[in-house]
């Protein structure tokens, strides 16, 4: 049998691996990366963004390359959202930011469509081309208004 001391040590570095993995899976959860490279940082000015929210994800070709960062107002009241990028990723200037939803009712992410052109944005520049998110309410309002006005 083992003496006291010997189990005490066993129980107490079972105890410290298991606290380490929970917060490890709760970073993982929660969206926030630690150590993610060199960033470049992009925005993109959208008319609505919905539940969009800090943190999201953003994604070409469903691989993620970067998150939501900061979410605000420009000067003509439009939600400006800016994004941290992976530097390595070289976005051309007519590539394109779209809202899009996981799912049918799953979280909201940024989703960059690559363009064609050959200079790529810098740190700092802004997508010239976005869509903003797609609203369920403001598509049955429309579908029920359309309905109504046809009888």
């Amino acid at each position: 049998m083992q003496n006291n001391a010997t189990r005490d040590l066993i129980v107490g570095l079972f105890v410290l691996v298991g606290l380490g993995a929970l917060a490890y899976l709760s970073l993982k959860v929660g969206g926030l990366e630690l150590g993610g490279g060199d960033r470049i940082v992009l925005r993109a000015t959208f008319d609505d963004i919905g539940g969009l929210s800090v943190r999201a994800p953003v994604r070409i070709a469903g691989v993620k390359i970067g998150q939501v960062s900061a979410i605000g107002l420009d000067d003509d009241l439009r939600a400006e959202v800016s994004m941290e990028v992976d530097s390595k990723v070289a976005l051309s200037v007519d590539s394109s930011a779209a809202i899009r939803t996981a799912g049918l009712l799953g979280d909201q992410f940024i989703s960059v469509e690559l363009g064609a052109e050959d200079a790529s944005l810098a740190d700092g520049e802004e997508f010239a081309f976005t869509e903003s998110a797609l609203s369920i309410d403001k598509l049955v309002g429309r579908l029920v208004h359309d309905a109504g006005v046809s009888d």
